[in-house]
């Protein structure tokens, strides 16, 4: 016996206007003359008889979602689509029976304002003769909304039925199975006017595999969740990807992103990005270390935040200037880790790999790189040394233009009375009106900070004045440097300095 299949027209009628629903009103109708008790309290339906009798008025529907219907055409009996349901805005007709796409062109060509169109799990046939001439040219005039997912294209046959909607703005593609987007001229383009395109659930795995999709100068969001990108790469004559800079979003959501150099390098593909989504990616799920404070996804986020200086939006969590200078701070800081590991000659090659280190530390000053100390013979006199960095910052002193900056081993058995002393002879000032302020290197939260952190909403309803607030507390954020005075005393300063080194900075009382 042949599967029962029907016109369009036919399913319209048969879900939205049938006798079935009929009779089902009058079984209703029944139903409501018997009290209904739920825990002995009377329960009354109020509301659905309006709501059928809307929907059974077809020339007033607006939205119509006959999926899986069983759809192989569209009109029996002559009857016009216009005059059935002639104001649908929205139509659903995902995973109906059409071989190609001749019928659908004859529905949406009747449908006067139509806006979206889904034909999600169809099979069709693409035949670009379907076309050409009569009522084709302008069947989709007006469908801002498109959605092809699950539909098994290739993507030759995505771009030519895209191209039919000369107005589509969003288009979803996703579950096609593509592996990499071909360039073969104009055949393998999307409608220009695109500002918004899904192709999640695919199987890209580089960024270049999108090469196509740079011509799109309107494009403003990008949907790539659930691939399997983890590199950008480069294109068949070895040129990196580089999008319009309109691209302000984009999703890489579960993927397999599992290096930082992948995050370094999205300014240079999406010059324009402000906000990404990045979660559920090998980079952000780290085995964090045992006594931790912080999880690995914590601090996927703040590295992945110190690292892309334009960002807006990460993962749906609006940035606010505090959370920047914490995570730039944070990244800081975890440079100065891998500085340590290393000898000194080597410092450079790890600052190569941050790209924003420079930028960094004209911002917060370059962090305080403390290596593990090697085992020192105490008998020797190196091991009862400490090499002080005194500097005197400019404008200290009338007429001082520049900071004066110089270098003095001192014994770790020294009180700071002659320290100071060793000072003042060092630049020539009065040793009493010293005051020497030992720079740690290290961050220490500030107090009261959770009384002052913005919201989403407080970026909203006035980003002017969350500006001007960020920079009126020097952008400190909820971190500051912390400082110790080395108060006049005879106690042993090798007691109050760690390390065998120190910065100290002069002030005057």
């Amino acid at each position: 016996m042949p599967d029962f299949v029907e016109s369009f027209v036919e399913a319209v009628h048969r879900k939205y206007a049938s006798e079935e629903i009929e009779r089902r009103d009058e079984q209703n109708e029944l139903i409501k003359k018997k009290e209904i008790e739920i825990s002995g309290k009377v329960v009354y339906e109020v509301g659905f008889d309006k709501i059928r009798k809307q929907m059974a008025q077809l020339d007033e529907l607006k939205i119509v979602l006959v999926d899986g219907m069983r759809i192989v055409k569209a009109t029996t009996d002559g009857k016009r689509i216009r005059d059935v349901c002639p104001v649908i805005t929205e139509l659903d007709l995902s995973r109906n029976l059409f071989q190609s796409c001749g019928e659908i062109v004859q529905i949406c060509a009747e449908l006067d304002y139509l806006k979206s169109l889904r034909l999600n799990g169809n099979r069709l046939a693409i035949l670009p003769q379907e076309f050409k001439g009569g009522e084709s040219q302008n069947a989709f005039a007006g469908v801002t909304d498109l959605s092809l997912n699950e539909m098994i294209l290739p993507w030759e046959d995505i771009c030519l039925l895209s191209r039919q909607f000369k107005d589509v703005t969003s288009i979803e593609a996703s579950s096609n199975d593509l592996v990499t987007l071909s360039l073969n001229g104009p055949s393998s383009l999307l409608p220009m006017t695109l500002t918004s395109l899904t192709l999640e659930y695919n199987d890209f795995s580089s960024i270049s595999d999108l090469l196509p999709l740079t011509a799109l100068a309107s494009l403003k969001s990008l949907h790539l969740k659930g691939n399997k990108i983890s590199t950008v790469g480069a294109g068949g004559q070895g040129e990196k990807p580089v999008f319009s800079d309109q691209l302000c979003y984009l999703d890489l959501s579960y993927n397999k992103v599992a290096d930082w150099q992948f995050v370094d390098s999205l300014p240079d593909v999406f010059p324009g990005l402000t906000a990404l989504r990045m979660s559920h990616n090998p980079v952000y799920e780290a085995v964090a270390k045992p006594g931790d404070v912080m999880t690995s996804a914590d601090e996927g986020y703040m590295l992945t935040l110190g690292r892309l200086a334009n960002l807006k939006s990460l993962n749906f969590s609006t940035i606010t200037p505090a959370e920047r200078t914490n995570a730039e701070i944070f990244y800081l800081s975890r440079i100065a880790k891998e500085m340590a590991a290393v000898p000194e000659s080597e410092e450079s090659i790890v600052t190569a790999k941050h790209r924003r280190f420079s930028e960094l530390c004209k911002i917060y000053e370059a962090p305080v790189v403390r290596r593990a100390e090697k085992a020192i013979n105490p008998d020797l006199l190196e091991a009862r040394l400490i090499k002080f960095t005194f500097r005197l910052p400019a404008g200290t002193l009338p007429g001082q233009t520049s900071e004066i900056s110089k270098v003095q081993e001192i014994p770790r058995g020294f009180d700071v009375y002659r320290i100071k002393g060793i000072v003042g002879k060092l630049f020539d000032l009065r040793p009493l009106s010293l005051c020497l302020i030992w720079e740690t290197g290290e961050w220490d939260p500030v107090a009261g900070y959770e009384d002052e952190e913005y919201d989403s909403e407080d970026l909203e309803e006035a980003d002017d004045s969350v500006t001007v607030d960020a920079e009126s507390r020097g952008a400190k954020g909820k971190w500051m440097r912390r400082e110790v005075e080395l108060e006049d005393s005879t106690r042993q300063v090798g007691n109050s300095v760690d390390g065998m080194e120190a910065k100290v900075r002069l002030e005057l009382r």
